[in-house]
């Protein structure tokens, strides 16, 4: 079987896969630009980075894939949401996906520029108000995705409802490893699939070695879902960490003031940070439903030839 393109705005994938962008900074420009020179799109995860920092990602993404489709990932719920996206777009960035959280005044940033906003929804409500103000496209993520969650609802549940709902390019997240859930997927009415533990131990993912390697090693019954400061549930991987923050707050005692809202259980910046540098013990590690599948360190250029290989085989 053959996949469609996938178009967002002026911008084609010639592969419908998004790499998901995973913070804090496991994806970044290495991370996306190998992923947009396969004909997928690329995200650079822009939540805990400063506004130099980003614009650095973005330039060095450009120079490593010049023709490829890269966007940014940020959390509608991070305090400088509105001027990390201004940046991004001052950068000339191709799309912006915004997730953990909803934010009506979000679709007017790209307004000028004409660059694409999509949001991350799962329910047909939002699918539907993120079309009527605005949105080029919108990732659907069901239960199964890692990170903040919006649902208990899987994705393939959510799929039809919202195809049948809006006229907008439809991205399916959560629990799409293979090719052949690609395949199922796309039968279902989307445009395409969003995909972050697929990527989350390839070789350009920007964590640390421990990190790649306790993912690998993460078993079913070791994922568990969390209460965000974001004020969201979160899927992560059972450690010594998660466990504390299950059991009580774990106040942070330091703030950084980098979320809106934030409910001061833990501090999410600061512990995933400590993940992304190898800290496995007492950082917060972010995951899908299902990584225990993932069984090897691969390259990007790997997993797309093998979620292809898989693709072709399908009749």
């Amino acid at each position: 079987m053959n996949l469609p393109e996938l178009r967002i705005g002026k911008k084609t994938a010639k592969v419908p896969i998004v790499q998901g962008g995973m913070a804090i900074r496991l994806s970044t420009a290495r991370l996306a630009s190998a992923v947009a020179n396969e004909g997928g799109i690329g995200l650079i995860a822009a939540s805990g980075m400063t506004n130099d920092e980003l614009r650095y990602e973005i330039r060095l993404a450009r120079s490593l894939s010049p023709n490829g489709v890269i966007g940014i990932n940020i959390m509608v719920a991070a305090r400088k949401f509105a001027e990390i996206v201004k940046t991004a777009i001052d950068e000339g960035i191709d799309l912006v996906v915004a997730g953990a959280g909803f934010s009506r005044d979000m679709f007017g940033l790209g307004k000028e520029s004409g660059t694409p906003i999509v949001p991350i929804v799962s329910s047909v409500k939002l699918a539907k108000i993120s079309e009527k103000l605005g949105a080029t496209a919108i990732v659907v993520e069901g239960k199964e995705a890692g990170g903040h969650l919006g649902t208990t609802t899987s994705v393939r549940d959510l799929i039809p409802d919202i195809r049948a709902a809006v006229k907008i390019p439809v991205i399916a997240a959560g629990g799409v490893l293979h090719g052949q859930d690609i395949i199922d997927i796309l039968r279902m009415g989307a445009n395409g699939v969003q995909m972050g533990s697929r990527f989350a131990s390839s070789k350009e993912a920007n964590s640390a070695p421990m990190l790649k390697e306790y993912y690998l090693k993460s078993k079913p019954e070791d994922i568990v879902v969390i209460h965000s400061p974001v004020g969201l549930p979160g899927r992560a991987v059972r450690n010594p960490f998660a466990e504390r923050i299950m059991a009580g707050p774990v106040p942070p005692t330091v703030c950084d003031n980098c979320l809106k809202a934030c409910k001061h259980n833990f501090c999410i910046i600061r512990s995933l940070i400590r993940a992304q540098q190898g800290d496995v013990d007492t950082g917060l590690v972010f995951t899908g439903e299902y990584i225990s599948h993932i069984k090897k360190i691969l390259s990007v250029k790997e997993i797309f030839k093998y979620l292809l290989d898989e693709v072709a085989a399908v009749k």
